[in-house]
């Protein structure tokens, strides 16, 4: 049996890890973050761009549906090797998309030298602060989606 070209990257452990940080980060943030983690590009989405990648996940993963507009998506292309932070409009209207692309810029740094699991807490933790800077945790706030590593 062939093994998941995920497993070459990440454990179950480093899974737990990464849904771990993602607890952390949203305690001083009402923003909800999430990771998706694709081996391969789906057929039908193969002449897609990585933006257009990341939206239908956004979409799928029901990120649009927060309370204030505030979820954020770190989509992983493992078999591209690229990545793409993507954020709702509530963001957007708050933060330039400058900031993401030097935070996944760092990222790719990360995978380049082979911290994978680190790299990413440290994109969540980059994105937390920058998330409660303009989107400080609220009192009657809860967690609207799931922080499990989607793959």
């Amino acid at each position: 049996m062939k093994k998941k070209l995920i497993y070459e990257y990440f454990s179950d452990d480093d899974f737990l890890r990464i849904s771990n940080k993602i607890t952390e980060a949203e305690k001083t943030t009402s923003g909800e973050i999430r990771v998706s983690i694709k081996e391969k590009v789906p057929f039908l989405q193969r002449n897609k761009s990585l933006m257009e990648q990341a939206k239908t996940e956004f979409f799928k993963l029901k990120m649009d549906a927060t309370r204030d507009k505030t979820g954020i998506l770190l989509f992983i292309s493992l078999a591209t090797k690229q990545f793409q932070i993507l954020a709702d409009s509530g963001i957007n209207e708050k933060v330039d998309q400058s900031v993401w692309d030097e935070i996944r810029d760092r990222l790719q740094s990360d995978f380049k030298t082979g911290n994978f699991t680190l790299g990413i807490k440290e994109c969540i933790g980059a994105i937390g602060k920058v998330l409660s800077e303009h989107f400080p945790i609220k009192p009657d706030d809860t967690n609207e989606l799931s922080n499990k590593v989607v793959f």
